[in-house]
């Protein structure tokens, strides 16, 4: 049910974006219990004057590298499985990408279950 947006800025690297969204997607399986194959991901990356980020805000220092993802999902989980997502998805690309900590910024967008439809303009979901 969560559909991700993984924005960053422009690479070299033709597969970056993809090996981010391949992680993201590990972290969500394994912390909040995102089913198998429920994976949609929407990956951009953008030139320099279409990614703007403040460096220094909340005391966190940022760099180029910085990596936003927003997650739309269904509501309903607790604080401790949210706090466990953040942590295993900025563990992973430092681990696995050397993404700074720092450079993992995240926001969750919970809504109701009705708010989705999969295909078929039905509303698999609602209840």
């Amino acid at each position: 049910m969560p559909l991700v947006r993984i924005e960053i800025k422009k690479q070299q690297d033709p597969t970056y974006a993809k090996r981010i969204g391949e992680l993201v997607y590990a972290a969500m399986h394994s912390a909040i219990d995102v089913p198998k194959d429920d994976n949609f991901q929407i990956l951009a990356e953008h030139d320099e004057h279409h990614f703007i980020f403040d460096p220094t805000y909340l005391g966190i220092s940022r760099t180029d590298k910085l990596v936003i993802i927003q997650i739309t999902m269904s509501e309903g989980r607790t604080v401790e499985k949210k706090k466990l997502l953040y942590k295993t998805i900025a563990e992973s690309l430092n681990k696995e990408l050397a993404v700074r900590l720092e450079d993992v910024f995240i926001n969750l967008v919970e809504v109701k279950k009705e708010n989705w439809s999969f295909g078929n303009g039905i509303a698999q979901y609602a209840l």
